[in-house]
């Protein structure tokens, strides 16, 4: 059944919502008048604008879907093709993809990156012009991502004027720092940018921007009105089940085994069958139930039965009775988590320059020397018999570490090759890019998060922390002027400024992993309620949908 209108009252709460036949328009006279309902013939259409990888834009995706299912818009989302976009985008039956290609191909030579920046502008100016001003509908309102701002910003404001169309901005960061960080600060191209990027901002109808740092600078030294949205992970970042962490380590075992030809304290393989120690266990009358993992939680575990090796399905951090699931209650009880598994630690990057990757190497190198000091271990003792301690179930006071770095850009060959050289005796790197429904998996089943995250402006918040508490996983990010309007330190996560601080921070987090490590286990609740207290959807109604409908009333 269809909706057919909605309506505000005077303070913006939703009387009942649709954008299904009529445009509902938020419209009151005086403090005390009415709500009036302005009609429109027929289903409103916006256009949303990544000058951008589209999978890799995971804000404007919901922004996309919140126009869709929220406001009952037909969206039009023109970006660059590359990553595939999340499943729901790609299944809204009122979302149209159109993907352009990228004029000239990334990663070119700082020489070659100066001679070819112009024509690149021109050829994307050409091409998205084609795009929003002939190819798609003609939109009520065009929704801008900014950076980049040129050409888009200028594109659209241009198509805009041609097609009558309001124009958002949302603003994700400042485009000339990012800039600035490739060509220098006082480099003239950046000063150019710099002003078309205020200039054409200025001419927006309506703004909105990720942080009230970002909101404060626009407003006083750009002139410009901006409306908070912070971000929020959507419905599909969650707290990941224990069936669903031990069918995600079977995926990810060829990519976990030995990635950079080498072993070392997650790939090292014995003879020993590590289920044999789990038999042994059991036939030893030794009660699996009441084991945690890093949220606190005991899990119902295998009781007392006979098993044999052969039918234990092995991940790096769990194991699975197959063969038996007729003696449990259900799928979770036939899977238990090791004792002596490593912390896994995830960290989403882009590869770039804005994010120190080299730090996060340090603390990792500092972090295995310093257990090794505290363990008082002997620096000739060989890696390998210490691996095949681990190889056999043996538990030490501190775990190893395994990191799991996603994501795509510039500099991950340069720092796999560090990797490669560090040959560390209980850390180790695993870099993967992994699909829009496996990737909040592995949030969901990782045990602390870290962001290398610093802003070439300052006034923006990663993404990834946000995803990361909606899967109620604790961060440790590196301190910048704005994070604390998302990381609230010793509640859902600790700030860093330095290797060794971060160093300090896993050793005090995973001391006496997986059972008890109560700070750890006091930061995933913190999380959990961070992620649990909104969500995009909510966000999204509270502040986009009345700048939205002012901008449409407005504009008829």
């Amino acid at each position: 059944m269809k909706k057919e209108m909605c309506c505000y009252n005077t303070f913006g709460s939703k009387f009942c919502l649709g954008f299904r036949n009529i445009q509902a328009i938020y419209i009151s006279t005086t403090k005390h008048l009415p709500l009036y309902l302005v009609k429109m013939e027929k289903k409103g259409r916006a256009a949303v604008v990544v000058l951008g990888d589209l999978g890799r834009s995971p804000r404007m995706q919901y922004h996309a879907l919140s126009l869709a299912r929220q406001a009952f818009f037909e969206v039009d989302i023109i970006a660059y093709s590359g990553t595939e976009p999340h499943g729901a985008v790609l299944e809204h039956p009122s979302i149209h993809l159109h993907l352009m290609r990228q004029p000239i191909p990334q990663g070119l030579p700082r020489f070659l990156y100066l001679l070819a920046l112009p024509l690149k502008t021109m050829l994307q100016f050409a091409i998205l012009i084609w795009y929003i001003c002939f190819k798609i509908p003609t939109p009520d309102l065009f929704l801008v991502q900014n950076p980049p701002s040129v050409p888009t910003l200028i594109a659209v404001r241009w198509a805009c004027w041609i097609r009558k169309s309001a124009f958002l901005i949302d603003w994700h960061n400042f485009g000339y720092t990012l800039l600035g960080l490739t060509l220098g600060k006082s480099h003239p191209l950046v000063k150019l940018y710099h002003w078309c990027e205020k200039h054409y901002g200025k001419m927006a109808d309506g703004c909105l921007c990720v942080t009230k740092a970002m909101q404060h600078e626009l407003a006083q030294n750009w002139g410009i009105k901006a409306t908070v949205v912070y971000d929020r992970s959507p419905e599909f970042f969650r707290p990941t089940s224990l069936k669903e962490k031990h069918e995600l380590f079977c995926r990810l075992k060829k990519a976990i085994a030995s990635p950079f030809a080498i072993h070392d304290c997650c790939s090292y393989t014995e003879t020993v069958d590590q289920s044999i120690e789990i038999v042994s266990r059991v036939e030893d009358g030794k009660s699996l139930t009441g084991r945690t993992d890093s949220t606190g939680t005991s899990y119902p575990r295998i009781a007392d039965f006979d098993i044999t090796p052969d039918q234990v399905e092995q991940t790096l951090v769990t194991d699975r009775v197959v063969r038996m699931e007729s003696q449990f209650d259900n799928d979770e009880d036939s899977i238990l988590l090791k004792e002596n598994r490593p912390a896994v630690i995830v960290s989403s990057t882009s590869w770039t320059p804005d994010e120190d990757f080299g730090m996060l190497l340090e603390a990792a190198i500092m972090y295995d020397r310093r257990v090794a000091a505290i363990l008082n271990e002997c620096d000739s003792a060989s890696e390998e018999s210490l691996w095949e301690d681990f190889s056999k179930g043996k538990k030490f006071s501190f775990p190893r570490l395994l990191f799991i770095i996603t994501g795509k850009g510039p500099e991950r060959e340069k720092y796999e090759e560090k990797i490669r050289k560090l040959h560390l005796k209980r850390v180790a790197f695993r870099t993967m890019w992994l699909s829009a429904a496996d990737y909040p998996i592995l949030l969901g089943s990782a045990d602390l998060g870290v962001c290398l995250h610093t802003s070439s402006s300052g006034l923006d918040l990663p993404m990834k922390v946000v995803d990361m508490f909606g899967c109620g996983l604790p961060v440790c990010a590196i301190s910048y002027s704005c994070i604390k309007e998302l990381v609230k330190v010793d509640e859902n996560g600790i700030l860093f400024a330095s290797a060794s601080e971060l160093a300090d921070q896993l050793l005090e987090l995973f001391k006496g992993f997986p059972d008890s490590c109560d700070s750890l286990f006091l930061l995933r609740k913190g999380a959990l309620a961070t992620g649990s207290a909104a969500k995009w959807a909510s966000e999204w109604e509270e502040h986009v949908m009345p700048l939205l409908t002012e901008v449409m009333k407005r504009r008829l």
